[in-house]
């Protein structure tokens, strides 16, 4: 996806669409926000001009649209039942940005689509939906809605993540498991959301950023790589495992800290949840990183500089923030 006026014409209303939701102080405000999203974003799906990206972009509408008639219904109904207006706003905005048991489109959806376009669907996408819900939190039926879909994303995102051979499909899953740890985080207060979505984004673009360098979209056009550099490697590696939330890597930071206002919260019942789900993440996250490492690799170096000088200069600088935590430990032991 190349940068052009056609992209950035779209990309800037997908932009104004998600600052239009957050900011809105109404519900008919936040929805014209996630139309333009939604019709912003559909351009910038089909512009491969391919049979899976067209697939992707259809199967995305009908998805994204029956959130949208979802929330118009539940408008229609709030002084019916305030039950069920929040029972259904937040199915819509959870079926919106892909958390269980709402998800099942996802990881479809993301195998027709290029990495550039997964960075703003697991990113800039999530952003509106994730931060409407806050205000429904203070809602019962809302927040018992949130804590069960938590659980079910932390569940299925470990467990549907593993023998997958897809790295776009291993991407989805791992997007719905942290969007468990989303969904608690925003239980706890609005700045804990904030501080665990920007570490999520970061590392996960860098993450498929390299990914995207490479051309890889399965475990195998990794392992094929016989030629790669040691340095790539460890780069791919370290970001793969600060994605799972290894200690000391970056990664870690916003988990441990969410750990510790759960313990002060006593929702042990969530973390008795969420803890082995993240183990399970990381077991396949080391599981690639130590086969990946494993290899061989030759005289030839295939390395990012001098491939691209772009290219070297982002993945160094994601690449150093993955590892934050191993430069500067002493940040890591004021948390």
């Amino acid at each position: 996806m190349y940068l052009s006026f056609y992209n950035m014409m779209f990309f800037s209303t997908l932009v104004m669409g998600t600052l239009l939701s957050i900011s809105s102080v109404t519900w008919f405000g936040a929805w014209t926000g996630l139309e333009l999203n939604l019709i912003s974003f559909i351009p910038l799906i089909i512009i491969n001009n391919n049979q899976y990206s067209s697939e992707a972009a259809l199967k995305y509408f009908l998805i994204q649209a029956l959130g949208s008639a979802i929330i118009i219904f539940s408008a229609s109904i709030v002084l019916l039942s305030v039950n069920m207006f929040s029972m259904l706003i937040t199915s819509a905005l959870l079926l919106k940005m892909g958390a269980a048991p709402f998800h099942f489109w996802l990881p479809y959806i993301m195998e027709g689509l290029l990495w550039p376009q997964l960075i703003i669907l697991m990113t800039i996408q999530k952003l509106a939906p994730i931060f409407l819900i806050t205000h429904l939190i203070h809602l019962k039926m809302s927040s018992i809605i949130i804590i069960m879909s938590s659980l079910l994303s932390s569940i299925i995102g470990a467990i549907m993540g593993m023998n997958q051979i897809s790295l776009r499909k291993l991407m989805a899953f791992s997007s719905i498991n942290h969007m468990a740890w989303m969904l608690v985080s925003l239980m706890i207060s609005d700045s804990m959301l904030i501080f665990y979505f920007s570490f999520y984004c970061l590392i996960s673009i860098s993450v498929m950023l390299l990914f995207h360098f490479q051309q890889s979209y399965y475990f195998n056009h990794l392992m094929s790589y016989s030629k790669m550099s040691t340095e790539l490697k460890v780069l791919i590696s370290a970001s793969l495992l600060s994605l799972g939330g290894l200690p000391p890597l970056t990664g870690f930071i916003p988990k441990w800290i969410l750990i510790q206002e759960l313990t002060t919260s006593n929702m042990f019942i969530m973390l008795m949840v969420l803890i082995p789900s993240a183990l399970i993440m990381l077991y396949f996250y080391l599981r690639l990183s130590l086969s990946f490492l494993s290899l061989n690799s030759t005289k030839f170096k295939m390395l990012l500089k001098q491939a691209n000088p772009q290219k070297f200069i982002l993945t160094s600088l994601f690449f150093y923030f993955n590892l934050f935590t191993l430069i500067i430990p002493s940040l890591f032991i004021l948390f």
